[in-house]
């Protein structure tokens, strides 16, 4: 090929480029600009993608812009800011694009960022499609079907699980040119920025890439024991350059519950999915459009709503996949779409990307997607071939009769009601079900005019028009659907989200809200730290707080309303309800001091400031004699200690043999508090770098702070390092002695600094790697030359 030939054949793969690009970008604006426009320049949803993704990009971006990126204050009772939000943004290249604007113009970010990200994914998986297609305009609708497929637009809902995805084909990239062309490096710095995004994604990441190389290899791929030796090498040290941001990351979780021994799948549960309706749930997920994850309506009892369930490619379904499959006898895209589906089935197999966790999810859908939609891609551009062409006719008939099938079963079975009345339908909600099942029929009826299309001329320009139109038009209504009443959508703009600008209360102590059916994490929106928290990862001691007082504790942090003793423990002093409230007096000892943003806000009567001492302890083991339901007012009246801390203390503090049965009345919480009241300390400050208290008791005293207990909190007194007791479960106390005494906690982000070192260490090595490889590879050119 001539230089100027091969300018052009670049430009040419360039303006491709470009062109799946922007046609991501302008199909994504296409649906996004209306819905934005419609909520007054903000892009809100429902669930958690309102009470999740904005308040996290808010605090995460508040954090940040101020440095205070060591503990969070307003995350649950207080939490590892690095390990609580690692897996949501932090290290998201798009949270960081939002730094140089507001905290307050975060919110109007939400939406853009979603285009931006959605046209990436188009371009990303336009350049490992290209790889196998002849003509690279048939990659571009292969990347517009990866951009826009069921697992994508079910995933805006989980907002941070689109950096995951959008990522992923540059990872494939890495490893084709590896293998392929011997390049070396790439690997090693694709999986770090894999490991980087998502941690726990990156796990599933791990588990599909073994799959890919052992089905690739077995079709042909030239893998030798050499360069998998090189692979491995390189995807340790991609770990090992990320070491600096998973090692603080995996240490956050160490001990959360949902990480657990208990959480793993045991007997028939490994073979057979519990719930009878998750089997066709699955296998529907790849013919039908996604269902909004708070809408299940073809299978509502699967028992599988936010498990980001869908397979599904817009319009063409999946069509042109069994096309390519009928036609392409021993190729690895069809190998590793059987093997994908024939692990989905099955809830060991399907459990493997989750580290064999019990809970069924189905967040690694985007890996086989994207096998699907190069499949769809390379069975479009050989679509002159008779075998192809006969594939698809046998696709249309395959996906029209099982969504025929499907639609009849789900709409027209007939059921008993709790009533006793007949009725059919096995559907939740009609509107739900006529939506998918319409779409799912529009996209068959398109792919069938499409099908008697094969011969026409500018068929690539047909297949664009109709895939761009159809997706906004679908995506439009798919989140018309999902989305919140306008009323609600109208509370969020106009009350929640400009709260903590125009919010006014006292503050020049430091205390803690409640929330009585509000919104979830409203604390968080008005950066007011607070006791009722929608977060995942929190400090394990959290997660051992709560059930050892009866509450549950798993993604929310949600006390009742009537744990009185509770709220003075842990320094509440404002209650929000909302004024249109039928009940307005769920808590004793709460009086009405204000009417803000259309809430009533009531000050706790029991209200103890941060940092208060106690002259009285009791054994662990002693509160596991207790009902639950008395034990924080048990811990107000005396300080809950690990049985091996009670007689350390002994010289300053009795232990308490017994609780009367009037322990949790409210006149001895009230009493209990008013006696805790008189040991608080004379401040509390929080900072950057964690918080400082002052006191002043006539004798020796134990201080209790009602701050997660963590390994990266390190304390001293007057300038002297004390030692941190675990206390009342899960919380931290010190010793302070008799007079004038400065406290100081400061926290430092357990596993940084080894990651920091782990990771300069890699990067060395990496340049020794880097260094080596081409000095290989010039003393083998200079070999072949002789």
């Amino acid at each position: 090929m001539e230089h100027n030939e091969l300018a052009g054949w670049t430009d040419k793969k360039r303006r491709w480029g470009l062109t799946a690009f922007l046609a991501g970008l302008g199909t994504a604006a296409a649906f996004m600009i209306p819905l934005m426009i419609y909520n007054g320049g903000y892009f809100v949803y429902t669930g958690d993608f309102n009470v999740q993704q904005i308040p996290f990009y808010m605090l995460a971006h508040d954090a940040v812009r101020s440095g205070n990126v060591m503990w969070s204050w307003t995350t649950d009772l207080g939490a590892n800011f690095v390990g609580s939000y690692s897996f949501y943004l932090l290290f998201s290249p798009f949270f960081w694009l939002t730094l140089p604007f507001p905290t307050s113009f975060v919110p109007h970010l939400m939406g853009p960022l979603i285009v931006l990200k959605t046209a990436l994914a188009s371009l990303f998986a336009y350049m490992y499609i290209k790889r196998f297609t002849k003509r690279p305009e048939w990659a571009v609708i292969g990347g517009l079907l990866y951009a826009f497929s069921g697992f994508m637009t079910f995933n805006i809902f989980f907002n941070h699980f689109h950096e995951v995805a959008l990522f992923f084909p540059l990872l494939l990239i890495s490893l084709e040119e590896a293998v392929v062309n011997d390049r070396r490096g790439v690997f090693a710095l694709t999986a770090a920025l894999c490991c980087m995004v998502n941690y726990w994604f990156f796990i599933g990441e791990v588990m599909f890439v073994l799959i890919y190389i052992a089905v690739r290899s077995a079709s042909g791929w030239g893998m030798t024991a050499r360069k998998f030796g090189m692979l491995t090498v390189e995807a340790l040290l991609g770990v090992g350059l990320a070491a600096v941001f998973l090692i603080p990351s995996v240490l956050a979780i160490t001990g959360n519950p949902r990480t657990g021994q208990d959480s793993l799948l045991t007997g028939w549960l490994m073979w057979i999915y519990g719930w009878n309706q998750r089997l066709p749930a699955i296998i529907t997920s790849f013919f039908f459009p996604p269902e909004s994850p708070s809408h299940a309506n073809f299978f509502p009892e699967m028992g599988a709503k936010w498990s980001s369930l869908s397979a599904w490619l817009p319009m063409f379904s999946a069509v042109g996949v069994i096309a390519y499959c009928k036609a392409r006898k021993n190729d690895f895209f069809k190998r590793i779409i059987i093997t994908s589906m024939i692990i989905s089935l099955v809830p060991l197999f399907n459990s493997v990307f989750v580290l064999f966790n019990s809970s069924y999810y189905a967040r690694w859908f985007n890996m086989p997607v994207l096998m699907m939609c190069a499949a769809t891609a390379c069975s479009l551009e050989e679509r002159d071939l008779p075998e192809m062409r006969a594939g698809w006719i046998s696709g249309l008939r395959w996906v029209g009769g099982y969504v025929a099938v499907v639609v009849l079963a789900v709409g027209l079975s007939p059921v008993i009601d709790d009533e006793g009345a007949l009725k059919f339908g096995l559907y939740e909600e009609p509107i739900g079900f006529l939506m998918g099942s319409l779409f799912a029929a529009a996209g068959l009826a398109l792919t069938f005019i499409l099908v008697r299309q094969f011969e026409k001329p500018r068929f690539y320009r047909t297949v664009s028009i109709m895939l761009c139109a159809f997706i906004p038009v679908f995506t439009l209504c798919y989140i018309g659907y999902g989305k919140q009443s306008p009323e609600n959508d109208a509370w969020l703009t106009r009350n929640i989200l400009p709260g903590r600008y125009t919010l006014s209360l006292d503050d020049s102590v430091f205390a803690r809200s409640d929330f009585y059916n509000c919104m979830d994490n409203l604390g968080m929106f008005w950066d007011l730290p607070n006791i009722q928290a929608f977060h995942s990862i929190v400090p394990p001691s959290v997660m051992e707080f709560y059930p050892e007082i009866g509450v549950k504790r798993d993604v929310n942090s949600k006390p009742g309303p009537d744990d009185q003793a509770l709220r003075a423990l842990l320094s509440v002093r404002y209650l929000f309800i909302a004024t249109n409230e039928e009940n307005q007096e769920p808590t004793p000892g709460f009086s009405r001091c204000d009417v803000q943003l259309g809430y009533n806000i009531y000050q706790n009567d029991n209200f103890i400031p941060m940092g208060f001492g106690y002259d009285e302890v009791f054994a662990r083991s002693q509160l596991e004699q207790l009902s639950k339901g008395k034990r924080t007012a048990a811990m107000l009246s005396s300080l809950c200690l690990e049985d091996e801390a009670v007689f350390k203390y002994s010289d300053i503090a009795r232990q308490t043999t017994g609780f009367s049965a009037s322990v949790a009345s409210p006149s001895r919480i009230a009493a209990s508090a008013e006696a805790r009241r008189r040991l608080a300390c004379a401040s509390f400050d929080v900072d950057n770098g964690g918080f400082s208290a002052r006191s002043d008791f006539d004798r020796d005293m134990l201080v209790f702070f009602s701050v997660p207990y963590d390994k990266g909190w390190r304390a001293s007194v007057n300038g002297v390092p004390v030692g941190i007791e675990k206390a009342n479960v899960g919380f931290m106390a010190i010793r302070v002695p008799a007079g004038r005494a400065d406290i100081r906690f400061d926290y430092r982000t357990p596993g940084l600094g080894t990651g920091a070192v782990l990771s300069c260490i890699c990067l060395l090595l990496f340049g020794l790697y880097i260094f080596l490889c081409r000095r290989l590879n010039a003393r083998s050119k200079k070999e072949l030359t002789k």
